[in-house]
């Protein structure tokens, strides 16, 4: 495990009673289209809105043999068993699991993939390691909601994080409609930190992957987002994919539809943002949620 020294917090959080909203600082997009698969174009709305969509990633037969992998997991016994599993706590349905580019082939080939890699290396502008990976799970009828939240915010304060340099990719495994609880995202929003209220109470992470507590926005402030940024609600079919940075405030419905929702969700830090020390939490949370290993994705 690797620890480095705690630079000066640009992005204090959970320092007080008072929410606050901090201008980001640095570029969103660090390379050209010159530097990898997007175009100009592609990233220009990127920088703008904090995020691409991919109509189409990965083949048919890998969906597939994503999605048997997906069900060969969540039916096993060890894996349900081990800590890097969530399980909703009334249905005992799997609500996500951790660490797949270590535990599975499958999900670790994609997570290495250069269709991926390239992507996220042109828009952080430097090497990547894989901060966190992970399979989630919204099934018919039962899937919980997502609240609105920062991803940057929580990996800063528990994670050491020093800056929003960092991009998430969610590959569908089932069609995302606008009713069974596909990602919401505030275009814009990136630009823009929201500094929360309150202390992390020890160990948070564990309530906070069922249901967020600390970090979560003031409602106040959300509503001001959603009136300057608006919402939009990312459909699309399975075998598609969205990026987005980590500052992004965004956050998923609960789904009682038929119709189940699952995606295969990985974070690429760039090797020049590695996580130092936890800015707001007594301690680091477990690898499987902040990888203290920066080795370069090959």
């Amino acid at each position: 495990m690797t620890t480095l020294a705690t630079p000066t917090d640009t992005y204090p959080t959970r320092t007080g009673t008072q929410a606050g909203v901090i201008e980001r600082q640095g570029p969103i997009v660090h390379m050209s289209a010159a530097g990898g698969p997007l175009d100009t174009e592609t990233l220009q709305h990127f920088d703008d809105n904090g995020y691409l969509v991919i109509d189409q990633l990965i083949s048919d037969e890998e969906l597939a043999q994503m999605r048997q992998e997906l069900t060969r997991l969540s039916a096993d016994k060890a894996v349900r068993a081990d800590e890097r599993t969530i399980v909703e706590a009334a249905s005992q349905e799997v609500r996500s699991i951790f660490d797949v580019h270590l535990t599975s082939e499958v999900f670790r080939a994609i997570a290495y993939d250069p269709r991926v890699v390239a992507r996220a290396r042109q828009i952080l502008g430097s090497d990547v390691y894989i901060h966190q990976s992970r399979v989630n799970a919204k099934p018919g009828f039962e899937g919980k909601e997502f609240s609105w939240h920062s991803d940057f915010e929580t990996w800063h304060a528990e994670d050491g994080m020093p800056t929003p340099r960092a991009v998430s990719i969610s590959i569908s495994l089932t069609d995302n409609h606008s009713f069974n609880g596909p990602l919401m995202i505030m275009p814009g929003s990136h630009r823009q930190y929201i500094s929360c209220v309150g202390e992390t109470p020890d160990d948070n992470y564990k309530s906070s992957l069922v249901m967020q507590g600390a970090g979560t926005p003031d409602r106040e402030t959300l509503r001001d987002f959603a009136d300057d940024f608006g919402i939009d609600v990312l459909e699309g079919r399975a075998g598609g994919a969205i990026m987005f940075d980590s500052n992004c405030m965004h956050a998923s419905n609960g789904n009682v539809t038929p119709y189940p929702r699952s995606n295969v969700f990985i974070v690429y830090n760039s090797v020049e943002n590695a996580c130092v020390e936890p800015y707001a939490a007594a301690s680091p949370r477990p690898p499987f949620l902040a990888s203290r290993d920066f080795t370069p994705v090959s």
